[in-house]
């Protein structure tokens, strides 16, 4: 496998996509096998890139390179460093489970099984660009999957399924309904997350063209653009383009983490999308924002910024008491976990805004865990809607009776979310609040305080929904008895509950990302030295371009 290992993990899921389409719906077997069979050959890869990845070395490494155009220095630019290769790993990890999970769907089995492949294979995409072009690409790339994986194979809302005017037809088809925010419909859910993550990207996209254009460097290449980092401070409108263009990059991609206020699209997403769709919705779409802050504003723009990161900060703690409320009082099960992954996502921006080495690392650290703790809960709700045909959780209840596997599998994915010891969840929100709290402790309380009410909100719905008494017409649900449908659940328990009690090798590969990024952060090496001596005949473009052609395109970059 060796140096070629990211193009087996993101083509493998590409190709098993194409693979399906000569595949008919009625050969089921088949086309499961070739989805199962693609991403278990990308889970490996993804496994081998996890060890194999070198701590010590550092850097970006297994680089892989094809000039897409010369003239506009755009390329098919993939490497890894230690914030990209967890987040990789925990990509193939829920594409391989979301395949089981959904291993009885009937209607057209095949063609959610490509969209699944390439809704995965589009995230992997951006953890491994390092070419802001593709970077940008596979972004986009992954709001179409998403789109028809909500509209086609979604569920409406049960406030949804009772709007019915006297006569009992339908409203679904009305202005009003077009109109009432309140009470979704699967396709209501799939064209606002469209919009707000089309239109926010359209501003991330900007930033990116500005950089650009304004860096005179003629490439998209990440490595050449971070050595001239310092080359934007253009006055613009009162203030610096730098800044104009961190304000961009940081809320174009913010949306889609989600960060409070741009955070209304996803639990509605949530509630609506198939159990494997909110999988890699939670667990990898959503993280997509913070890696791409990380690789563009932090890589590109770092004293940027050191001065305006304290934005997030704030941000953050509307994020995580709004989420944890509004879980705390819903009645469907994915608006909990979907409000519940939009709480955690400020623990993520509170560890990134603190510019501590403990601190980001946890953040990269806790967008691994939250991957395999929401993928354990969404599937099991998914699992129980199966059963029951209802997310309304008062009318729940008793179903331990009836799902014990499923509701021991439950509380382990509660205790994983709220972070007890022996989940890598624990040693992540431990070393968010240890980093962050010189910094800001008053976002650290409130952090805290969020998890007492995540455990309130995950207590209370583990009750009503597996303890109590059974309604009688839940007595035909059964429990995950198959092979096929406890793997996933297994897997993602212990990767959580394996690397909680074995975390070494985890934090050694992601600080081996941070510490440079945090180094350079917060110690700028000044723009003037690359400047010639006045004596000097050589112009600053000419210096720039020269050092640009002197970066190493070999298997490690650093």
């Amino acid at each position: 496998m060796g140096d070629y290992a990211l193009l087996y993990i993101l083509f493998a899921p590409f190709f098993g996509a194409f693979a399906l389409i000569f595949i008919s719906n009625r050969q089921a077997l088949l086309v499961r096998g070739i989805a199962a069979g693609s991403a278990f050959i990308s889970l490996i890869a993804s496994l081998y890139l996890f060890y194999a990845y070198d701590p010590v070395r550092g850097g970006f490494q297994f680089i892989q390179r094809f000039d897409w155009s010369h003239q506009l220095g755009i390329s098919l630019y993939l490497g890894v460093d230690g914030i990209g290769t967890p987040l990789v790993l925990a990509s193939s990890i829920l594409l391989f489970a979301g395949i089981f999970v959904s291993w009885h769907i009937k209607d057209r089995a095949k063609e959610f099984y490509i969209w699944i492949l390439i809704l995965a294979a589009a995230t992997i995409g951006v953890f491994m660009s390092l070419d802001l072009f593709f970077l940008f690409f596979f972004y986009e790339m992954s709001v179409i999957p998403m789109y028809l994986l909500l509209g086609m194979w979604g569920s409406h809302t049960k406030k949804y399924l009772e709007m019915t005017d006297p006569e009992g037809v339908k409203q679904r088809d009305s202005v009003g309904f077009i109109f009432n925010f309140g009470s979704n419909s699967k396709e209501y859910a799939a064209m606002k997350l469209v919009l707000f993550l089309s239109a926010f990207a359209v501003a991330a996209l900007m930033g990116i063209l500005l950089i650009y254009k304004y860096s005179g460097l003629n490439t998209f290449d990440i490595l050449v653009l971070r050595e001239h980092a310092n080359l934007m401070n253009i006055p613009v409108l009162g203030t610096t383009l730098d800044k104009i263009i961190w304000v961009l990059i940081f809320f174009g991609f913010a949306s889609i983490a989600p960060l409070w206020p741009l955070h209304s699209w996803s639990p509605v997403g949530h509630a609506a999308a198939p159990a494997a769709t909110s999988m890699l919705h939670a667990g990898v779409l959503m993280k997509l924002g913070h890696f791409s802050i990380i690789r563009v504003a932090f890589e590109i723009l770092p004293e940027t910024t050191r001065e305006l990161m304290p934005m997030a900060a704030v941000l953050c703690m509307f994020s995580i008491v709004y989420g944890g409320f509004v879980a705390y009082y819903a009645k469907d099960t994915k608006y909990v976990i979907g409000y519940s992954s939009s709480s955690h996502m400020g623990y993520v921006f509170l560890g990134m805004a603190a510019l501590d080495y403990i601190s980001l690392s946890g953040a990269v650290i806790y967008m691994f865990a939250h991957a395999m703790a929401t993928g354990m809960l969404f599937s099991m709700a998914g699992w129980v809607y199966d059963q029951t045909h209802t997310r309304d959780i008062p009318s729940l209840g008793g179903l331990s009776n009836k799902m014990p596997f499923i509701s021991a599998c439950f509380v382990v994915g509660c205790m994983a979310s709220i972070g007890m010891p022996g989940t890598i969840n624990f040693i992540a929100e431990v070393m968010i609040i240890v980093g962050s709290w010189n910094k800001y402790p008053l976002q650290v309380i409130v952090a805290v305080l969020g998890i007492v009410l995540t455990m309130a909100y995950l207590f209370k719905m583990m009750r009503s929904l597996f303890y109590g008494p059974m309604d009688q017409k839940y007595s035909h649900s059964h429990d995950a008895v198959a092979f096929v449908d406890r793997l996933p659940l297994l897997i993602m328990i212990s990767v959580s509950v394996g690397f909680g009690l074995f975390p070494m090798h985890l934090y050694n590969v992601v600080r081996s990302g941070v510490d440079p990024l945090i180094a350079r952060i917060t110690h700028v090496v000044p723009v003037a030295e690359l400047q010639a001596p006045e004596t000097s005949a050589t112009s600053l473009p000419e210096q720039l371009a020269a050092r640009g052609a002197q970066l190493p395109d070999s298997r490690v970059a650093q």
